[in-house]
């Protein structure tokens, strides 16, 4: 099985001085140079050597300074952090305080309200906050930081949890989500991770709604050298049908059918993703065996709205929470753990390949207090 947790100065100058006038060859060497021209040239020849040891302090071994000081950490952990720069910002900048006092919980409580992290979420983690800070005795605002650090990674801690590929071949994974979410963006990008693991991948271009959306993962296709099942504004759950059906046939290790964006409020579409689900059944006994919504970070609650819909709809498996990196609302992970813990199998940071990475719980609580 598969899994997916969580790179000479030449010295020539006394020759130059040497140098015989030839105007007067008989004349002695004493008065060979008149005066005017002996008299730079021997200061310079003088102050050549004299000044010579002292000049290169410079070569000091190593001026180069560190580099970690100024540049953000390297690796993934830099770039998640890089990341949550907009979502962090109102947290990390709460612990210059001296001391400890109710203020300090009133701005921490401003802060993850404004980070969509929701008022049930909230009220939980300054409730476990204050409880620590008691026990543990907390006398500095930086001691509430690691504090509120292992709250938040407590609280995150259910949601981790790998993909788990290859218990059943082809493993069939339904994707589904919004307009606008990034979910065949993120189709191509996982289509990569597996593909590094040694899986070999079938893409089912279940949107048929809109051609762009067809050819966007056709492009991906091509990108990751994989094959493209699609059909020309055929029904979606035929091409899901013939997707599995081919995975079969062909040896593939997983079978990644893409679905049309719909909004949860589209109670006649919605219905048409149970549909899907139903045909994919009846070409695999036990398919979908992953059922993912991909949530764009950016917005907020409504995110949270969207997997309720979506979860009670299909009983979701997992999520990929994409745009962390520019949103200021990544506090919304609180309010999933909280509200409905659908595990968050992949977040996405930026626009990479690489930037699509396994969520870590304690890693995504640190990048976001320490900002």
């Amino acid at each position: 099985m598969f899994r997916f947790f969580k790179r000479k100065q030449a010295s020539t100058e006394a020759a130059a001085v040497s140098q015989p006038v030839p105007d007067s060859p008989q004349q002695p060497a004493e008065a060979t140079l008149p005066a005017p021209i002996v008299e730079p040239l021997a200061a310079a020849a003088v102050a050549e050597p004299a000044a010579a040891p002292e000049p290169q302090p410079e070569p000091q071994p190593e001026p180069q300074p560190e580099p970690p000081a100024q540049q953000p950490p390297a690796g993934w952990f830099g770039r998640l952090r890089q990341g949550l720069r907009k979502t962090g910002a109102g947290l990390s900048g709460l612990f210059g305080a001296a001391r400890i006092d109710e203020a300090l919980f009133d701005e921490l409580e401003t802060a993850l309200i404004l980070a969509d992290a929701g008022s049930a979420a909230t009220a939980h983690v300054l409730e476990e906050l204050r409880r620590k800070v008691r026990s543990t005795r907390a006398e500095t605002a930086q001691q509430v930081r690691e504090l509120l650090r292992d709250v938040l990674a407590e609280l995150l801690a259910p949601l981790e949890k790998p993909l788990d590929i290859g218990r059943t071949s082809p493993t069939v994974i339904m994707m589904v989500g919004v307009n606008g979410a990034g979910k065949t963006t993120s189709i191509g990008k996982l289509t990569r991770h597996l593909q590094a693991a040694g899986c070999k991948v079938l893409l089912a271009a279940g949107d048929t709604f809109r051609a762009a959306a067809r050819e966007q993962l056709a492009a991906w296709g091509q990108r990751n050298d994989v094959q493209v099942i699609a059909q020309q504004g055929g029904d979606p759950a035929a091409v899901a049908f013939d997707s599995v059906q081919a995975g079969r046939a062909r040896g593939m290790d997983v079978v990644i059918i893409d679905t049309a964006g719909r909004l949860p409020t589209q109670a006649h579409l919605m219905e048409e993703l149970r549909k899907v689900k139903r045909v994919i059944g009846k070409a695999m006994e036990g398919a979908p065996h992953e059922a993912i919504l991909v949530i764009d970070a950016t917005n907020g609650q409504n995110a949270l709205a969207q997997l309720r819909a979506f979860d009670d709809t299909l009983g979701l498996s997992g999520i990929i929470l994409t745009k962390l990196d520019g949103s200021a609302k990544g506090g919304v992970i609180a309010a999933i753990a909280r509200e409905r813990p659908v595990p968050i199998y992949f977040i996405g940071v930026g626009e990479s390949l690489e930037d699509l990475q396994v969520f870590d719980a304690a890693a995504f609580a640190r990048a976001l207090v320490d900002g």
